[in-house]
């Protein structure tokens, strides 16, 4: 108290002999020392104390100056990020031969100690922040789920905003400022009485663009929500983005000499997997696709992975399908719901498209190729992007899901982009 009955002048030039982590903590105490420990002057004297008079950011920070870098500050926090991130580079080239992706990308983000965020805006203006409750890590994506905060009326969501959050100063753990937010994305939400994907005695799942929303049946409050994220790219997207732009991923051509017209006809590699939380479904890899696996119609670019008529190519489903989930000491499970997580490389070994979304059962007719007399049923995940489509036949006398036919579909356009060819 009697350090801020001292003059203003006083207290910034005090200030400016501190550490970014002091001046963090200094920020909690009042208002007075919020604003004075935010100062521009004072963090751009730390900055070109620690990284130098010039900054000279790389193509990842020219995205992120162009986005909008508006205080010194944000600028140390980021750059700190950035180092620390460059640290990690290392062994994100370990790649794993089964996905494709960064064998180390779990040890990398647990190593970094980075969490998700959620924000929702209500339809009254108002903006609800929740840290992530727990994280279950897979071969190639991580679902996350907030549960235990008073969330809106999920009738009155508005918009849905997803922030990576690394820690930058451990020692001032209590303080929210000393975090460094990377948006992932920002949806525009208007719930709908048709995305309700499934139910059991206690919840509702609502699915809203990517995002599941468990609503407590009755009185439409809301239990928890959860995403799944793929890794493609997971740790750059949750460290390297602003907290008001996503990060931007530089276009990956293939090696100079290697385009032709075969080129983006053939050597693609698939990856999937069907997955609850805590549970594994079904997964496989089916790579070297032929010319007879691969087909051009309508403007997309099928590949065909399991064909419903090889009996051989089919596989049993080691389990139902459904998704257990728990909010505080209450847990159940809505059947027939899932996530379904998608990694298509093309024939240099690059991602082409990576997907992990939610999705549902349905019933379908009967495929005259497929010689299986069970109920059918269509697994399906459509975007700009990109689809994919899975069959499967309920077997009553064995108890058992069979995955008889698996199609992945891209766009023409995406590929010719991707590649640079025509």
């Amino acid at each position: 108290l009697s350090a801020c009955r001292l003059p203003v002048e006083i207290l910034s030039r005090i200030l400016s002999y501190l550490d970014a982590a002091t001046l963090i903590c200094l920020s909690g105490v009042s208002r007075l020392f919020r604003r004075l420990a935010n100062d521009n002057a004072v963090w751009h004297k730390i900055y070109t104390l620690h990284f130098g008079s010039q900054w000279k950011p790389k193509a990842a920070g020219v995205a992120a100056l162009k986005a909008g870098l508006r205080h010194w500050k944000e600028q140390y926090l980021w750059t700190v990020v950035g180092q620390e991130m460059n640290r990690c580079r290392r062994e994100l080239r370990d790649l794993s031969a089964h996905t494709g992706l960064p064998r180390q990308t779990e040890q990398v983000l647990r190593q970094l100690n980075v969490s998700w965020e959620l924000t929702v805006a209500d339809c009254f203006g108002r903006r609800h922040t929740f840290q992530q409750s727990h994280a279950c890590f897979y071969d190639a994506s991580v679902i996350v789920c907030w549960s235990g905060g008073r969330f809106p009326s999920y009738r009155h969501f508005c918009s849905i905003r997803l922030h990576g959050v690394r820690r930058v100063t451990p020692r001032c753990s209590g303080d929210k400022r000393s975090c460094w937010r990377s948006l992932l994305s920002e949806l525009q939400v208007k719930p709908r009485p048709d995305q309700v994907m499934g139910k059991d005695q206690l919840i509702s799942l609502v699915h809203v663009s990517g995002f599941l929303v468990g609503v407590w049946r009755g009185w439409r409050g809301v239990a928890f929500v959860m995403t799944s994220l793929h890794f493609h790219r997971l740790v750059e997207r949750s460290l390297l983005g602003m907290p008001h732009c996503p990060y931007s991923e530089l276009v990956d051509r293939p090696p100079p000499g290697e385009s032709g017209p075969a080129v983006g006809l053939h050597g693609y590699a698939l990856h999937f997997v069907l997955h609850g939380i805590g549970t594994k479904i079904v997964s496989g890899r089916f790579c070297q696709f032929s010319r007879q696996t691969v087909q051009i119609r309508d403007g997309l670019m099928e590949l065909t992975a399991i064909c419903s008529s090889d009996l051989h190519q089919h596989r049993a489903l080691s389990g139902g399908i459904g998704l257990p989930w728990w909010a505080g000491s209450l847990k159940g499970s809505v059947q027939n719901c899932c996530f379904l997580t998608v990694t298509l490389l093309e024939e240099f070994q690059k991602p082409l498209w990576c997907i992990s979304a939610p999705v549902c059962l349905r019933m379908a007719p009967a495929n005259p190729a497929c010689d299986y007399s069970g109920e059918h049923y269509l697994l399906e995940r459509r975007d700009p992007e990109g689809e994919v489509v899975l069959r499967l036949v309920w077997l009553s006398e064995q108890q058992q899901f069979f995955l008889v036919s698996l199609v992945v579909a891209v766009p023409v356009s995406k590929v010719n982009r991707h590649l640079g060819t025509a």
